[in-house]
């Protein structure tokens, strides 16, 4: 097996990572194609002594880094350009540290490779992020989730970091009266409810009231990452880590446009 193609078990996550760092599907997916083409064209630029894993991480950074002003004025004209704006102005390196840690899974050690700094600066740059991250975030947050156990969990940890729990719904039906009773700000939605409903239904209906950030949770996120469709931009996977939905949940709340306005 050739080493391009050890890629492609990874690209469904950096897809993930990229959609993340920008806010949008658009963005993300744009800074994806930008780094696959740069791939094909330069592929003795990537750092085939690493893992496949990490070489497509670090090589992402490096287009990001080269290729973003480039992007913005071409790529991704059309698309909301809202969450670019807020990254330029308040997602700088140590936001990036924070996902890959958070979000990707990657060690203190990798991150500083992929980003080319120190360990310590990495651990620097987390602790910023988290500072960040949990100032002026606070917002009220429907969960929709049928297994106890899960929702419990999501309930302990969305109240540790300092937000209010509006309910906990377990079915498509329950979930939008919940909405329309306690508007949320904020959704941790299931994909599989308990009488056979669609999470990604009872999103949608909500949706149509309520302009507020989703977060998908499912144990096949892949499935859901293809870049053929509209997709969710943040997604969970089952079973979660509290980090990654701390990661998720702010980054969530950072870039909904909501925020943006209020920051203005």
């Amino acid at each position: 097996m050739s080493f391009v193609s050890q890629l492609g078990p990874h690209l469904p996550f950096l897809r993930r990572y990229a959609r993340a760092l920008t806010g949008s599907q658009g963005s993300g997916d744009a800074y994806i194609k930008a780094s696959l083409v740069a791939l094909a064209s330069d592929a003795d630029s990537f750092d085939q002594s690493a893992s496949p894993r990490l070489a497509l991480y670090k090589f992402f950074h490096t287009i990001w880094s080269q290729t973003g002003a480039q992007l913005e004025s071409s790529d991704l004209a059309g698309v909301d350009q809202i969450a670019d704006v807020r990254l330029q102005a308040l997602a700088p390196i140590h936001r990036q540290a924070f996902l890959l840690t958070s979000l990707e899974g990657f060690t203190v050690t990798e991150v500083a490779d992929i980003l080319d700094v120190s360990e310590s600066e990495v651990g620097a740059f987390i602790a910023e992020a988290q500072t960040e991250i949990e100032n002026d975030l606070r917002t009220d947050v429907l969960i929709i989730e049928d297994e106890p156990v899960i929702a419990a969990d999501l309930e302990s940890l969305v109240s540790e970091l300092g937000h209010n729990v509006t309910g906990n719904a377990t079915t498509h039906k329950e979930a939008v009266e919940l909405a329309r009773k306690y508007p949320p700000g904020l959704v941790l939605c299931d994909i599989q409810l308990a009488d056979n409903s669609s999470g990604i239904d009872a999103a949608h209906d909500i949706l149509q009231d309520f302009d507020v950030p989703i977060i998908f949770i499912t144990a096949f996120p892949e499935r859901l990452l293809t870049g053929e469709r509209p997709e969710p931009t943040y997604l969970i996977s089952k079973p979660f880590q509290e980090a990654t939905v701390k990661a998720a949940i702010a980054q969530a709340l950072f870039f909904h446009p909501s925020k943006s306005a209020q920051a203005a």
